[in-house]
């Protein structure tokens, strides 16, 4: 189970009912009609210019986080990948000749990479960029391709326990999506991610844009 909830703003503090939602998990107690707690509850927040993002799953620890698709990068491309990124994904990125899809798929892996750490529950310095790799799995049956994530402390192994989403929102935003397969059984562990998404201006509009031209 999954709903991202994307908010839009012409202000740059955070939007009001993001606060709300923020602080009113704060004072509840998640009981069920018999008198069970429910399964976890967890959400995380991402923010840029004109955008906030919120996602929340049940059972599964998430990140998300979003960038613009214009954002310009001050510093030179490659020298900035070579700093934070792995050797395997430097060189991805050295071997795109066209600037401008060099610009967008550094953005890309930026926010993957955002994603993962938040999910893990570490910041940038308990988790450094180059300490893991992300990169697509060849495509499957269905003609999908899958992000995945490789620690340099295993090279061999994948960490197969997280799933990625990597999207367009409003043709203006790139917004990435880590969670952890929920183990709660055998199948879950092998359902892809199913989004829900919501567009909402605070106190005017709340629609699911899941499956138009927007996501």
């Amino acid at each position: 189970m999954f709903c991202l909830c994307v908010e839009t703003s012409s202000r740059k503090e955070p939007c009001l009912p993001v606060l709300w939602f923020a602080l009113l998990l704060q004072d509840l107690v998640w009981e069920s009609d018999d008198g069970q707690c429910p399964s976890p509850l967890h959400f995380n927040i991402s923010h840029t210019s004109s955008l906030i993002a919120c996602g929340v799953t049940v059972n599964s620890p998430i990140g998300i986080d979003v960038e613009e698709k214009q954002r310009k990068i001050k510093n030179n491309i490659l020298a900035f990948a070579r700093r934070y990124f792995s050797l395997y994904e430097v060189e991805h990125l050295s071997a795109i000749s066209d600037s401008e899809v060099q610009r967008q798929e550094f953005v890309k892996l930026w926010i993957l990479k955002e994603a993962y750490v938040k999910a893990l529950g570490r910041g940038f310095s308990a988790a450094p960029f180059k300490t893991f790799t992300i990169h697509e799995k060849d495509a499957t049956n269905s003609g999908a391709s899958e992000v995945v994530v490789e620690s340099s402390d295993h090279p061999v192994s994948l960490t197969n326990n997280w799933q990625f989403g990597l999207f367009e929102l409003a043709s203006s935003h790139y917004a990435a999506v880590c969670m952890e397969k929920d183990k709660t059984s055998d199948v879950a562990m092998r359902v892809p991610m199913r989004l829900t998404v919501r567009k909402t201006i605070p106190f005017v509009e709340d629609i699911c844009i899941s499956g138009t031209d927007a996501v």
